[in-house]
């Protein structure tokens, strides 16, 4: 489980602005032209096929590894992998942990890393571990704690340094539920904050109820969202099992609700009529990329 922040809010923003980056591993190009802006206060989703490039991407952003060509500003200003990692908090999709040290170590570390002295990192640590609701394990081996603890314990490591910039690959894989409710909770509040944050997530359900804006990535390349011409339904008839029923495609919503007139004239009894996607699926469905 995580709560919402309470302390260490950055109090002003920063924006960053990504132009035209690429990046090639020898014959390979991982990514071939990605243009972004995140804004202070605002929450971007991350959206593409296993694949497009989003990772690569990602680690350019948070200043690990050197983009091929392009250009990354913050604040107007050109920003090399040594200024960008300072003011980022990055969450790789899997956090690897040093089994043998503790979370409050694990913590402390990365809090002297960024230049904190000792006591102020391992109170960092401490109340981070509280927010994230790891404060049981704080003081046992990394390695006891399971998938969804060590995301936890990742998303708590994000944030030891209060970045003004969060960046999220897949942060949820492996959270249970009311974890997933809390981390988009808390990511809310980080952008009321101030923050400006990115999230990569192929939970297309639960990303949409969290972002502001979406970019789109297939083939190495970003993209505004594609418009979908039609959404998924699905109705089902007294006596159909929950879950059940037929899903159909309606371009807009005055199509849906007069088909569903027709069939209840039609004598049909209708038990349940919703809207099977959300307007981000839709997007996605439309994406002109190959399934991977």
């Amino acid at each position: 489980m995580i709560t919402k922040p309470k302390t260490r809010l950055p109090c002003s923003g920063m924006t960053l602005i990504a132009r035209g980056l690429t990046r090639s591993f020898k014959q390979h190009v991982a990514v071939a032209d990605a243009t972004l802006t995140l804004t202070p206060g605002r929450i971007t989703g991350l959206v593409g096929p296993n694949g497009a490039g989003k990772t690569t991407l990602l680690l350019m952003l948070a200043g690990l590894l050197e983009p091929s060509g392009g250009t990354i500003e913050l604040d107007g200003a050109p920003a090399d992998p040594a200024s960008l990692r300072p003011r980022i908090g990055w969450m790789p999709d899997v956090f690897g942990t040093w089994d043998s040290l503790t979370p409050t170590e694990i913590l402390g570390t990365f809090g002297r890393l960024y230049g904190m002295p000792p006591a102020a990192a391992n109170a960092r640590a401490r109340e981070l571990l509280d927010q994230v609701h790891l404060a049981e394990f704080r003081d046992r081996p990394a390695q006891v704690l399971s998938r969804g603890q060590k995301q936890r314990l990742g998303f708590a490591r994000a944030m030891v340094h209060s970045p003004p910039i969060l960046l999220l690959d897949e942060p949820s894989s492996g959270m249970d539920p009311r974890s997933r409710y809390e981390l988009r909770d808390s990511l809310r509040a980080f952008a009321s904050g101030g923050v400006a944050v990115l999230v990569s997530s192929h939970i297309l359900s639960e990303l949409g109820e969290m972002v502001d804006d979406v970019v789109m990535m297939a083939r190495g390349r970003t993209e505004a969202p594609p418009q979908s011409s039609s959404s998924a339904w699905r109705i089902r008839l007294v006596g159909e099992p929950a879950g059940g029923g037929r899903l159909l495609r309606f371009a807009s919503e005055s199509d849906a609700a007069a088909h569903l007139a027709r069939e209840i004239a039609g004598g049909a009894s209708v038990a349940e009529f919703t809207r099977a996607t959300n307007a981000l699926e839709d997007s996605y469905f439309a994406l002109e990329a190959d399934r991977t």
